[in-house]
């Protein structure tokens, strides 16, 4: 099977990984990739969100599957311009990608669907968010109503700060609080049916201790020792499958990952958000475990042919990725400096390192920061102590100047506290 993988960053590098090391991939592609997957497939140069671009590189490759790692390229309606050339692809069309390109689009299908999720209003003035925050009072949430790299929700006490993020934005949903441990589902999606993937817990603040500002992600881990037996059928018959059901009803059945984010409150499972791909970095220690050959899989969803019965298999043992970010990260991150130690981090028993954030510079030919988050280090191990203790000494092994990353990942999960 011929594959490309468009994205660039610690996603798409997992994904590429997993594809990698699967049999039935005779030839594998990135566009526009990192220098992590130049070391197990062919790079293009392109945007990933150009749909003419996409498609005359798919044909020119003779892709059997076409997998879209960001939400960018969704919403901008690759996978319909795929489709619409007879080329396999794992990701939803614009129209369904809207259930994580519009928030309010999301409520309004969980509203239909019957799906258990938090009160929200949709605000477009200042008047309407000052009513909105009055009604449902601290802690505040506030979400931008467009995508946001997973940096466009507010969770404050600080009702000014709150009320500065609505005006900021052209649209907000402002939603009541859900208490209690959040939990990402992946579920593999062929328009009908859907396949659960391993549940994981990302570490969405920047610092320890879930303080500062809220990121795309500083790390994840699975399994969830914690979590209750059966949350992840309760999750696919009350959230996964309805939400499936009303988008088909509407004529834009869902093919690719649907990603829940999932608060266990007092009062049961509710749904945060939902995303229209793989979550990052979530991604990073779910497929790490996965055993089940990924092409086969994400192709039946491309065709539509996924089993509904099947039920992956798993590594025994437990992943840790920890997110090493750049000095400045999330607000305006420092690019350019040099990052090395790598190759000490990847001979680590049980960890490896997937690229993220990085680039080659060209003059010099060092590997150098270029975004954000530049790295996720992955750990493995029997449990979730072993793994985070061979992440976190592959991390102590890489240096760039000025960076930070969480101290925590898994810590308490590890510790049997939850």
């Amino acid at each position: 099977m011929r594959v490309l993988v468009l994205g660039s960053g610690g996603r798409e590098h997992a994904l590429a990984r997993a594809l990698h090391r699967d049999p039935a991939v005779t030839a594998l592609h990135c566009a526009p990739g990192n220098p992590g997957t130049a070391e197990i497939a062919d790079n293009h140069q392109l945007d990933p969100a150009d749909p003419a671009a996409v498609t005359g590189l798919a044909a020119r490759l003779r892709a059997e599957l076409v997998v879209i790692g960001p939400e960018a390229p969704l919403v901008a309606g690759v996978g319909d311009a795929l489709r619409a050339a007879g080329v396999p692809c794992f990701g939803p069309d614009r129209e369904a990608a809207r259930i994580e390109g519009s928030k309010a689009f999301a409520k309004e299908i969980m509203a239909a669907a019957g799906v258990p999720t938090a009160d929200a209003r949709v605000c477009a003035s200042r008047a309407e968010a000052e009513e909105a925050l009055d009604a449902f009072g601290p802690p505040y949430v506030v979400k931008d109503d467009g995508l946001a790299a997973g940096k466009g929700v507010v969770v404050t006490e600080d009702r000014d700060a709150a009320l500065a993020h609505a005006e900021a934005c052209e649209r907000v949903v402002i939603e009541e609080f859900l208490d209690g441990p959040e939990v990402s589902l992946f579920a593999l999606c062929d328009g009908r049916h859907a396949v659960p993937l391993l549940p994981a817990q990302d570490f969405k603040r920047a610092l320890d201790g879930d303080a500062g500002p809220n990121t795309g992600g500083m790390g994840a881990y699975t399994p969830l020792p914690w979590a209750p037996e059966g949350l992840v059928d309760e999750v696919m018959s009350t959230v996964v499958q309805p939400t499936l059901d009303e988008l088909r009803r509407r004529e834009t059945p869902y093919v690719g990952t649907l990603y829940a984010g999932l608060a266990l409150t007092s009062r049961g499972v509710r749904v945060v958000e939902f995303n229209a791909r793989f979550g990052d970095p979530e991604t990073q220690v779910v497929l790490d475990r996965l055993a089940t050959p990924v092409a086969t899989l994400l192709q039946a969803c491309a065709i539509g042919g996924l089993d509904p019965d099947l039920r992956p298999e798993w590594r025994p043992g437990a992943a840790v990725t920890v997110v090493v970010a750049a000095e400045n990260y999330p607000a305006s991150p420092v690019k350019g400096d040099a990052i090395t130690g790598l190759a000490e981090a990847d001979a680590v028993d049980g960890a490896y390192v997937l690229h993220a954030g990085t680039s080659l510079d060209f003059d010099s030919g060092r590997l150098v920061a270029s975004g954000g988050r530049v790295l996720s280090v992955v750990g493995t191990g029997a449990d979730l102590a072993a793994a985070r203790a061979a992440a976190y000494e592959a991390v102590g092994k890489i240096a760039l100047r000025g960076s930070h990353h969480r101290t925590d990942i898994a810590r308490t999960a590890a510790e049997g506290v939850q």
